[in-house]
C-alpha cells in the first residue's frame, strides 16, 4: 500500500498494469521541476494525452496536471529530451517486486530504457539498449554496483515468487516466522504478508521452512491477479491501496489506482510550485546543503552503529563464517568459493549475500549488508566500522563548525511554553483516550504487580494482550474508545518484541483477576489468573503514535496514534520493524524537534529530550512509518 512515505512493490504492479493497458504510448516532453522530481508529457492512440510525475524514491504515476516547469530546463531533463523525446514506448515492466519501473523506448533504429528506483534515496537512470548507462539522474558507487555513466545497470537479487519451485525453495531455506519472510523476503510488506497467511490459513508465527508452500504460492499468486487484472483502487486514512483486502476501513474509491494516488499525493505538487517560485538567498542555500550533509553524516554514523550491534549479535555466525572461509581460502581459489556458495545456498551460506575476490571478503546479510574481511577477526572487522564512526563524527563536527562560521542565524521571538506537571502514574506506561481516560500499563513483572494491587479500583477495566510477556492494562473509568485501548495493550506486549503485525486482547471486571492459584498451580511474579467471561478483541494491529504536545501544557505523550492524534499534530509513528529502541528514540526525538522547530519555544529542552521519547518506545525492534 502507498503511505506518505512512497510506495510498494505491490503498487509499482498496479501502476504498470494500469499503463500497459494505455499502450502503445509516445514520449512528448520531460521536464524537471527540482533535483528529485521529473514529469514526462504522453501522447497515446486517438489523440489521447498522459503525464507521468516521477519523484525519485517515493512514485510514479499518472497525474492530472504538472508543476510549473523552469523557464531554464535542468541539464537532465535537457539530455532526456535529447534520447527520448519523440521515441515509442514498446514496453513498461517491472523486475519481481522490486520498486522499479522500467520503459523501454524505441527512437529510429535505436532503443533506449528509463529506469526509475523508487526505493531509499532513488533514482532515474537513462540507459542503451544493453543496459549501458548513458546518465543518471543521481551519480552513485555501491559496494556491489555502480550507477555511473558508462556502467552497467544490473538489477541485483531474485524474485522468489517467479515460480511454485523458486518459492518452494526460498521458504525451505529461510528460518524466520511465516509473515516476515513473505514480508520481507518476498518483498509483500507487513499488511500483504499477514492477507497471504490467512488467505493460505496458516498462523503467521508459523517457522516459513516448515510450512507448505503450495497454498502460500497459490495465495500470493491470487493476491497478483487483484492487483493486475481486478483492482478496486480506494483511499483510506493513511493509504493508497489497490486492492480492497477486507471490509474494517473507512474507503474512498478511484475508478483507477493513478486516480487515487493522485488524490493521495496532493500536497507534493504544491510545494515543487512553491519551491520554484520561492527566492532563496544566497546564504540560506549555503545552510540547507550544510544541514543536508549534517543529515547524511548522522544516516552514516547510524549505520555503522548498527552493523557494529549486528556484528555482536551475530557473534557465533560470524566467527564460523570467518573461521571456514580462512580455511577454505588456502585451499581454493575465490573464485571457487563464490561458485560453490551460489551453487549450495543453504545454512550457512544462505546468509552471504556477496563475495569480493579482490577483497577476501564477503558480505553477510545480518538485517545489514556488512562486509567481513575473512582475514580479520571479529573484533577487528567491527573495528573497522567504529573508524567510520568516529570518521563521520569528524566530518559532522566540520560542518557544523563551518554552518556556525557562514551562517548569521536571527534569533526569532520565542515563546513560553509550560511544561505538564509529573503525575503519580507517570512512572508506568501510560496515555489518554480521545475521550479524555487515563489508561495504564506496567513495564515489568513489578509494575504489572503494583498496578493490579494498590490501583486497581471496582470501576476499572483490566486489559490484557493474549500473548507471554504483555503489560498489564488499567482502564481507569468508563470510555467508548475500547480499540485504542486494545492497541495500547498489544503494541506494549512480547508481540513487538517478536515482530508480530498483530495480536489479540482480551478485557475482564477488576472481580476476575486473582493472584490466588488452584491446588497446584503456580502464578509467576506480574501474572495473574482470570476466571470468567472475557471480552476479546481480535487481531489488533500493532501501532505506537510518539508526539509532542504543546497546549494547554507541553509534554511528550505516546499511545495509539488516533488518541495521540487528538491532542497534537507534532507525531511519529511507529510498527514493529529492525532498528533498536535507542536508535529509534534518537530518530524520533530528531523528526519532533524539526516538526515542532524548538528554537521557536524557551524551555522546549526540558520537555522534549531522549528519556522523554525512550518512555514510549516500545521494547524490540521499531521501523518509523509515519512523521505527520
Amino acid at each position: 500500500m502507498a503511505t506518505v512515505a512512497g510506495m510498494s512493490g505491490i503498487d509499482v504492479m498496479a501502476v504498470v498494469s494500469e499503463l500497459q493497458e494505455k499502450l502503445p504510448l509516445w514520449i512528448d516532453k520531460v521536464y524537471q521541476f527540482d533535483p528529485r522530481t521529473l514529469g514526462i508529457r504522453l501522447n497515446g492512440e486517438n489523440r489521447a494525452k498522459y503525464l507521468l510525475i516521477i519523484e525519485a524514491g517515493r512514485r510514479a504515476h499518472l497525474v492530472k496536471g504538472l508543476p510549473e516547469p523552469p523557464k531554464n530546463p535542468p541539464q537532465f531533463a535537457m539530455l532526456l529530451r535529447k534520447y527520448i523525446s519523440g521515441g515509442k514506448v514498446l514496453s513498461i515492466r517491472q523486475n519481481g517486486l522490486e520498486r522499479i519501473l522500467l520503459f523501454e523506448i524505441g527512437k529510429g533504429d535505436t532503443t533506449f530504457r528509463l529506469i526509475i528506483e523508487l526505493y531509499d534515496d532513488g533514482n532515474v537512470i537513462l540507459a542503451d539498449g544493453s543496459d549501458r548507462i548513458i546518465k543518471p539522474l543521481v551519480s552513485h558507487r555501491f559496494k556491489d554496483r555502480d550507477i555511473v555513466t558508462g556502467a552497467r545497470y544490473v538489477v541485483s537479487g531474485s524474485d522468489p515468487t517467479e515460480s511454485e519451485e523458486k518459492f518452494e525453495e526460498f521458504l525451505k531455506n529461510d528460518n524466520r516466522d511465516l509473515v516476515r519472510a513473505l514480508a520481507i523476503g518476498c518483498m509483500l510488506g507487513g499488511t500483504y504478508a499477514e492477507y497471504v497467511c490467512k488467505k493460505a490459513g496458516m498462523e503467521k508465527t508459523f517457522p516459513a521452512n516448515a510450512a507448505d508452500p503450495v497454498p502460500l504460492y497459490h495465495a500470493i499468486r491470487d493476491l497478483f491477479d487483484k492487483v493486475i487484472r481486478h483492482r478496486a483502487p480506494a483511499i483510506s486514512e493513511k493509504s493508497c491501496n489497490p486492492v480492497q483486502l477486507d471490509d474494517t476501513e473507512n474507503r474512498i474509491p478511484y475508478p483507477s489506482f493513478n486516480e487515487a494516488l493522485d488524490a493521495f499525493y496532493p500536497t507534493t505538487r504544491a510545494a515543487v510550485t512553491r519551491a520554484k517560485k520561492e527566492k532563496i538567498p544566497k546564504d540560506e542555500m549555503i545552510r540547507r546543503h550544510q544541514q543536508d550533509a549534517v543529515r547524511k553524516f548522522d544516516a552514516k554514523i547510524a549505520k555503522a552503529e548498527r552493523i557494529v550491534s549486528a556484528i555482536y549479535e551475530n557473534y557465533p555466525l560470524v566467527s564460523r563464517v570467518i573461521e571456514t572461509l580462512s580455511k577454505e581460502s588456502r585451499k581454493r581459489s575465490w573464485q571457487e568459493i563464490a561458485g560453490i556458495i551460489k551453487k549450495n545456498p543453504t545454512g550457512m551460506a544462505a546468509r552471504i549475500v556477496g563475495v569480493h575476490p579482490d577483497k577476501a571478503a564477503i558480505e553477510l546479510d545480518l538485517g545489514e549488508r556488512v562486509m567481513i574481511l575473512v582475514n580479520e577477526g571479529v573484533e577487528q572487522n567491527a573495528g573497522r566500522y567504529y573508524e567510520e564512526i568516529k570518521k563521520f563524527k569528524r566530518k559532522k563536527e566540520g560542518a557544523l563548525a563551518a554552518m556556525a562560521k557562514t551562517v548569521v542565524r536571527k534569533k526569532p521571538a520565542r515563546r513560553e511554553i509550560t511544561a505538564l506537571k509529573k503525575q503519580w502514574y507517570h512512572r508506568f506506561r501510560w496515555f489518554v483516550t480521545s475521550d479524555g481516560v487515563v489508561v495504564l500499563g506496567g513495564r515489568d513483572a513489578s509494575q504489572n504487580e503494583e498496578l493490579v494491587k494498590k490501583y486497581m479500583a471496582g470501576g476499572d477495566t483490566f486489559v490484557h494482550a493474549d500473548v507471554h510477556g504483555a503489560s498489564v492494562v488499567l482502564v481507569k473509568g468508563k470510555t467508548e474508545k475500547m480499540d485504542e485501548v486494545a492497541r495500547f495493550a498489544a503494541s506494549y506486549s512480547g508481540a513487538w518484541k517478536s515482530g508480530h503485525f498483530s495480536a489479540d486482547v482480551y478485557s475482564a471486571r477488576p472481580d476476575q483477576v486473582s493472584k490466588t492459584a488452584e491446588h497446584g498451580e503456580f502464578v509467576a511474579k506480574g501474572s495473574f489468573i482470570v476466571r470468567g467471561e472475557r471480552t476479546y478483541y481480535w487481531n489488533v494491529p500493532l501501532s505506537v503514535a510518539i508526539g509532542l504536545q504543546l497546549e494547554p501544557q507541553a509534554a511528550v505523550i505516546g499511545g495509539p496514534p488516533s488518541a495521540v492524534m487528538a491532542r497534537t499534530k507534532i507525531l511519529v509513528e511507529l510498527r514493529p520493524g529492525q532498528f533498536e529502541p535507542n536508535d529509534v528514540a534518537k530518530k524520533v526525538l530528531r523528526i519532533l524537534r524539526e516538526k515542532a522547530g524548538e528554537d521557536e519555544f524557551r524551555g522546549i529542552k526540558t520537555v522534549l529530550n531522549t528519556d522523554a521519547v525512550a518512555a514510549f518506545v516500545p521494547p524490540g525492534g521499531s521501523d518509523i512509518v509515519d512523521a505527520a
